[in-house]
């Protein structure tokens, strides 16, 4: 796909304007959406007089919903509010990723600065988005996009924007761990677990984006453009969930002294080029993210020379959402811009032309022989699981088909490139 075009001086210019409002000045926020992260937002700015932003002006679809707030307070009107030149920022916090983009795109256009937490928007328009920015002179930040409260998104851009990374691998998604952990503690079925996540408030009422690990591929490709400078669509990355685990599937990990997590693997293969995975992993005990439980996130960053970081927070929520959106109006006011330093003509290619060895259990036989095992070392007719290696790209084209008949895929953590098959040396994803 193609790649925004980059200067040196283009994106830090964009905020140039910014350093120049006197600190002591109350900047008027114009906040885009009333869920649970606007809410969040308003919450905590009141709770922090001193923090100089105030919302002035909200704008919501729904002209029925009973809000915490009385009705005076809600407009219905984005258009107004892009047309407010009294606003210092725009904040957009709508789970509507198309209307997102519009608002978001035409803020630009006008120069104005805004702050997102709209990953599925983000994911799917991030090359037109930086280029509205080098075009436009708007600045954009999105750190509430990934990982809530955990400053992913500035760390890599600013703090490794110069270091080249080996890989960075995370727990992105606080619903599905949420899940996955109450399964081991309760020696339980996925269902039970659902139900319990939703009742708690860290499952959505209509899950499938979260267990079938669509949101973390989403901020997977936020990742992939920060770490590496390579912009993907999110159709090119491969997401499996955790819709068909079973309390087999748990036992099997135990028994081997693992957990199973939903992991983002992002890689940097020995040719430089790189890959991202977003499934279900078996994770031991040497991994930062093993001791990732419930509703939290974690991430780990390996440099070539700072070797590896790891960071740990609540990774949903109105307050912790909030917080991160706070933290990138605060950037705002001193200038801050994403220098996206690594997007450069010689960003990394993305490889999919690689084996993946997996777990995979299933009553549908036919799907081990439409996934083509290359090579398999193990095999369970009672329990109905095999591990063997698979061509990423025929999971990639065969991944509804296994959420149709209920398999259950997990990656060992390994890779290999498909073209020397077995005698392949193993790629490890090391110190997940």
């Amino acid at each position: 796909m193609s790649k925004p075009t980059f200067t040196k001086s283009a994106l830090p210019q964009a905020a140039a304007s910014v350093s120049s409002t006197p600190a002591a000045q109350v900047w008027q926020v114009g906040l885009i959406g009333f869920g649970c992260v606007g809410q969040g937002l308003y919450d905590i700015l009141q709770q922090q007089p001193n923090a100089s932003f105030a919302i002035s002006r909200i704008v919501v679809k729904n002209h029925t919903k009973e809000r915490i707030l009385p009705a005076e307070r809600f407009e219905f009107d984005v258009d107004a509010l892009l047309a407010d030149d009294s606003l210092d920022v725009l904040v957009e916090v709508i789970d509507d990723a198309e209307e997102a983009f519009r608002v978001v795109a035409e803020a630009l256009r006008r120069g104005r600065r805004v702050v997102t937490a709209n990953k599925a928007m983000l994911s799917r328009h991030l090359p037109k988005l930086v280029q509205l920015q080098r075009e436009g002179q708007g600045t954009l930040l999105y750190e509430a996009a990934v990982c809530g409260s955990i400053p992913v998104i500035r760390t890599l851009d600013a703090y490794f924007g110069a270091e080249p990374l080996r890989r960075l691998t995370g727990i992105l998604n606080g619903s599905s761990n949420y899940v996955l952990t109450r399964m081991g503690e309760q020696d339980s079925e996925y269902a039970p677990a659902l139900a319990e996540a939703q009742t708690k408030g860290f499952a959505e009422t209509d899950p499938s984006l979260d267990m079938g690990a669509f949101d973390p591929r989403s901020k997977a490709v936020l990742l992939a453009a920060h770490a590496y400078g390579t912009f993907l669509q999110p159709e090119q990355v491969l997401n499996l969930g955790i819709e068909g685990i079973s309390a087999v599937d748990i036992a099997f990990a135990t028994s081997q002294g693992q957990k199973i997590k939903v992991v983002a693997g992002l890689q940097r293969l020995p040719d430089g080029r790189i890959t991202v995975l977003v499934t279900p992993q078996f994770v031991g005990p040497e991994s930062p993210l093993y001791t990732v439980d419930h509703e939290f996130n974690g991430v780990v960053i390996e440099a070539d020379f700072a070797g590896e970081q790891f960071l740990r927070g609540r990774g949903a929520g109105g307050h912790p959402t909030g917080s991160a959106v706070l933290a990138d109006l605060a950037a705002l006011r001193q200038g801050y811009a994403y220098h996206y330093p690594k997007a450069t003509a010689t960003a990394p290619e993305y490889a999919s032309d690689l084996e993946v060895e997996i777990y995979l259990r299933t009553d549908e036989d036919r799907l081990v022989d439409v996934l083509d095992f290359s090579e398999i070392s193990e095999e369970a007719d009672e329990d109905e699981y095999v591990v063997g290696y698979v061509a990423l790209e025929n999971l990639v084209r065969h991944r509804d088909l296994l959420r149709k008949y209920g398999a259950f895929v997990v990656r060992t953590g390994r890779l290999r490139p498909i073209s020397t098959a077995v005698a392949a040396t193993l790629i490890e994803e090391e110190s997940l």
